[in-house]
């Protein structure tokens, strides 16, 4: 009895205020809400609950499940980087990472499994019938194996064998880097949608997760002690200065990135293409580009994270939380925007784009995802606080 563990050894009394524990409820109405909407749309039919046509079956409910993925691989990968790298500033974090990982791909996959119109044959078949050519079976595949080492690893950082935590780390943080680019490749495969075909995307996808995990770790962090009216001590303001310093570094590259992307498409691109680029420029997907993907996503938090030096925490944050609302938009606008342009383009008087505005079911399902992740946090921090206040493992 002695060997075995206790919830008590890891909790926090202090994340347990009357505070968090409403909002943790809200977030788990939020949450129920979000589930029934899903099952609703069993019962319904997903073609009378979600506005998904047969030219635009993926909507946002796929750009939300891409969003907690991404998220989930920046977190996984991170983590594993700062236990297996002795001395690494952001070792302090890790723990908590490895825990916000699970939490996130959680939330993913509660969206894709009511996304999903028969998410039982999906399990199913899966294992009945793997098809290796296929680059959302791959996804799926490595995504579930990395659920999996992700969680025996949190166990083991519980039980403290470290060495075994960061076996399975790197096991896990393998699993999501293919199961990200994966990802991206199930849109850059698609050759009949130019402005998703190319190299490009399960890069791009890469760095996204990089650079969402990032943020996600500095917000998640500060809210943490935010919650208990704390300051963070030294280890922890070094992890995220240095998270700080990676997503600077991402937000760059993706900077670049989408640059060249657009410049492509007119530059030798394909007529579709330019067209879907078009969208985004001065078309019907421009206000979210220019307000929420470059302005909100990228331009101002790279001069909030350079005006703060990285020692200012609080606006470290509020540039962490405008990337990752950046990140989602510009998720939601990737799936759009590729589908939105008519295969057979001015054929029997198609319009220039096809319109789709996500329905009420859609929209709790995505909040419910949302919700997921924030009250899987609270809770993380109400029965795991000690295990996070831990300066890493080695």
């Amino acid at each position: 009895m002695s060997n075995m563990i206790s919830i008590e050894d890891f909790s926090d009394p202090k994340a347990a205020t009357p505070g968090v524990s409403k909002t943790t409820m809200l977030l788990m109405l939020l949450v129920a809400i979000g589930i029934g909407c899903g099952l609703y749309a069993f019962v319904i039919g997903h073609h009378h609950a979600y506005n998904n046509t047969r030219e635009m079956p993926w909507g946002i409910l796929i750009a939300g499940y891409a969003f907690f993925a991404i998220v989930s691989t920046g977190l996984c990968v991170l983590a594993t980087v700062s236990h297996f790298m002795g001395g690494n500033p952001m070792s302090s974090l890790a723990n908590r990472m490895v825990f916000l990982s699970i939490v996130t791909i959680i939330g993913g996959f509660s969206i894709i499994g009511v996304e999903i119109e028969n998410p039982h044959r999906m399990l199913l078949y899966n294992m009945l019938s793997p098809n290796f050519t296929s680059n959302i079976w791959w996804m799926g595949t490595l995504y579930g194996m990395a659920v999996g080492f992700m969680f025996v690893e949190f166990f083991s950082i519980l039980t403290a064998r470290y060495k075994l935590a960061i076996g399975l780390g790197i096991l896990g943080a393998l699993a999501e880097i293919m199961a990200n680019t994966n990802l991206g490749a199930v849109f850059a495969t698609l050759s009949a949608r130019p402005f998703w075909y190319g190299a490009q995307l399960p890069i791009y996808f890469l760095a996204s997760a990089v650079l969402s995990g990032a943020a996600a770790i500095i917000m998640f962090t500060h809210f943490a002690y935010r919650i208990r009216g704390e300051n963070m001590n030294s280890a922890v303001s070094e992890g995220i200065r240095s998270a700080g310093k990676v997503a600077t570094l991402t937000l760059i590259l993706i900077i670049v990135a989408t640059s060249w992307r657009f410049i492509s498409f007119f530059v030798g691109g394909t007529e579709l293409g330019r067209v879907a680029a078009e969208s985004f420029l001065s078309g019907p997907m421009a206000v979210n580009f220019w307000v929420f993907e470059i302005t909100v996503g990228l331009i101002v938090p790279l001069a909030l994270l350079l005006a703060s030096k990285m020692k200012n925490p609080g606006l470290m944050t509020v540039a962490a939380i405008m990337i990752l609302i950046g990140q989602f938009f510009q998720r939601y606008d990737l799936v759009v925007a590729g589908q939105m342009v008519p295969q057979y383009s001015g054929w029997d008087n198609l319009p220039t784009y096809f319109s789709y505005i996500p329905s009420f079911a859609e929209f709790m399902v995505t909040f419910g995802g949302f919700g997921i992740a924030g009250a899987g946090f609270l809770l993380g921090e109400r029965f795991f606080g000690r295990v996070f206040m831990q300066s890493g493992h080695h």
